[in-house]
């Protein structure tokens, strides 16, 4: 049975490491520079003293600029802190979840990545898009 195969494969098999946080304080400038990078997850952590504190989508930070443009020099861009667009209390799960259970968390649809937190620090996150490929290699194989 396919669910018992999923229940054994720990999260840190696909979770993408390394990942890229911001803190409280920076400005959002800091987060249109990630957001520029190529192949970069829509959802940014949020951390302060190594401990996760929020998280930012790409939709937060799109309604917050107002229009803004790609000039560096808009004032919304230093003006706005990375704590006034972000998410409080997010949702994460530990290194222990198994590949099923953030399945099912984001097959509900209210979340769309997911940060996987050992001892309060972020050590990954997961998204839909890195979901979706993990079960498309599983099927060719």
């Amino acid at each position: 049975m396919k669910t018992n195969v999923l229940k054994s494969n720990s999260i840190t098999a696909i979770m993408t490491k390394n990942v890229v946080c911001v803190s409280p304080e920076q400005q959002i400038l800091d987060v249109k520079h990630i957001y520029e990078k190529k192949k970069f997850h829509h959802h940014i952590p949020v951390t302060e003293n190594g401990k996760l504190v929020g998280m930012i989508s790409l939709i937060d930070f799109m309604y917050h600029i107002e229009g803004a443009g790609i000039q560096d020099s808009h004032v919304v861009y230093t003006k706005l802190k990375v704590k006034d667009i972000m998410s409080e209390h997010p949702f994460y799960l530990t290194i222990d979840s198994t590949i099923e259970e953030v399945a099912l968390v984001l097959a509900e649809g209210n979340y769309h990545a997911v940060p996987i937190v050992e001892k309060g620090k972020v050590i990954g996150i997961v998204s839909t898009a890195d979901m979706i490929k993990y079960f498309l290699t599983k099927n060719n194989q």
